[in-house]
């Protein structure tokens, strides 16, 4: 079996509008504003996650919503969904453009509502709308990299989007720690924002008069994806509160498991829950390793503030590691990848997440010094920047400029959704052994089960010995 990238030959982005013959690379003339914006935009958008993460114990206190804290987190990934599919469609039938523009003022006008909040409730319909917002941010820009830039350089150009998470991960959760003690927990959202509109406008300004149409654009049916879509939100929405619903837990539960399950299906590549060789394991991949990480990581400042006594801004530096090694990898993974293969690159980022959120679990346990689970969770950095770019370019890689959209909408779906779940599920388990020394053990054991899980669609992640592209 071929351990390389799967071709695109019938599709090659260098003959595409926007795409260019000239040979240089990512921070060329001709790509220059266009990377820096959007380079920027990927690094507000973590730094905003890692600012949430580190000031929400202090919000939740300020506003008494512990019942809503694993919500504001999942009800942001669950309406991402809505705007993926949303803006999907929107870029297959058009330019990338005005799609990325509105996808930008519904994230900026959700940070807005969350920065003057005055309560939790409220605080969470921000973030709701901020996850539209962000769901159409993401699949937009995997447009923008599909058209603007030639398949040579995409797995450089997503290099460069895990790499913006490194000053983030230096100053952005000491910062927002920060900022919240000295100034206010709302700056972290309002000034994010601005400078998020700052950012967008350099992208505008570079991408509003090139011809990034596409000469058959699809015309596939809209309303019921959307339809679909919302139902996968609803169900993700109803995981997160099920605790609230007393004796009728279990059964919340149980529907909304099967609402997701039901109604995700056509919004992601047809055989994606059967483990399909090629792209539809790819995005199983995506929602597994998403789970893991993300739905693990909201523990680790909680933890260090509530068991070991760090402040806010201490707390933050707990995620500093782990986001610094991510972008190692992501580099790592940027010049090597095709060299390494996808199973290759599977059995390591996988080991690495495993052996990171099995660390955690130990030290929440055993009650180890802090300073192992910090240097532990360092570890799922490492395995995610080796494997986050690399699904990002395979799935590229699998896509027409007809199904750009969809293909970038259903891997960010997966992401959502497999973030969101789990999640909600932790969320659950936290609340349901609060009382007890298992809560934070019982989260991290969560996550590595999903991480044990990743390598079956990891290993299929490639068609053939010939490398050809799913049927989508």
């Amino acid at each position: 079996m071929s351990e390389t990238a799967p071709r695109a030959d019938d599709h090659d982005p260098e003959r595409m509008p926007g795409a260019g013959d000239d040979r240089g690379g990512i921070w060329h003339p001709r790509y220059l504003w266009v990377t820096v914006g959007a380079v920027a935009m990927i690094f507000l958008a973590a730094t905003q996650a890692l600012a949430v993460t580190t000031v929400m114990p202090l919000v939740s206190a300020d506003l008494g919503g512990d019942a809503l804290y694993a919500v504001a987190f999942s009800g942001t990934l669950a309406t991402s969904v809505i705007g993926m599919v949303a803006v999907g469609a929107w870029c297959d039938r058009r330019d990338p453009v005005l799609p990325l523009a509105t996808s930008v003022a519904l994230f900026v006008a959700g940070l807005v509502i969350a920065g003057l909040a005055p309560s939790m409730e409220v605080l969470v319909l921000g973030r709701l709308l901020q996850g539209l917002g962000t769901g159409g941010q993401t699949v937009a820009l995997y447009v923008v990299v599909a058209r603007v830039y030639p398949a040579r350089l995409h797995g450089r150009v997503f290099a460069a989007f895990s790499a913006a998470w490194v000053i983030p991960s230096i100053v952005g959760p000491f910062l927002a720690g920060f900022v919240a003690e000295q100034l206010h927990w709302r700056w972290v959202f309002l000034g994010v924002a601005v400078l998020t509109l700052v950012a967008f406008t350099v992208v505008y300004l570079r991408l509003h008069d090139r011809p990034l149409r596409v000469e058959d654009p699809s015309r596939a049916p809209v309303a019921r994806r959307l339809a679909l879509a919302t139902v996968v939100a609803a169900g993700a929405l109803a995981l997160s509160l099920a605790g609230e619903a007393g004796p009728w837990t279990g059964v919340v539960v149980a529907v909304a498991l099967v609402a997701i399950a039901l109604a995700i299906r056509p919004l992601l590549p047809a055989g994606t829950l059967r483990v399909r060789r090629g792209l539809p394991s790819v995005v199983l991949m995506r929602a597994l390793i998403a789970g893991a990480l993300f739905g693990a990581e909201i523990y680790v400042p909680y933890l260090l503030i509530d068991d070991y006594g760090f402040s806010a801004t201490a707390a933050g530096l707990g995620l500093t590691s782990a986001a610094l090694l991510w972008a190692a990898g992501a580099e790592v993974q940027g010049r090597f990848g095709d060299r390494l293969g996808n199973a290759r690159i599977t059995l390591f980022g996988v080991t690495l997440l495993l052996a990171a959120t099995l660390i955690a679990a130990a030290t929440a346990a055993w009650h180890l010094t802090a300073w192992t689970i910090i240097a532990g969770w360092s570890l799922a950095g490492a395995g995610m920047g080796l494997m986050y770019p690399r699904l990002t370019v395979l799935t590229l890689a699998y896509s027409t400029p007809q199904n750009q959209g969809f293909n970038s909408s259903a891997l960010s779906i997966s992401d959502s959704i497999g973030a969101s779940a789990a999640i909600a599920v932790m969320g659950l388990t936290f609340v349901a052994l609060r009382a007890t020394d298992a809560s934070f053990p019982a989260v991290f054991t969560i996550a590595a089960a999903l991480a044990v899980l990743a390598v079956v669609p990891g290993l299929r992640m490639t068609v053939s010995s010939r490398g050809e592209p799913a049927a989508v």
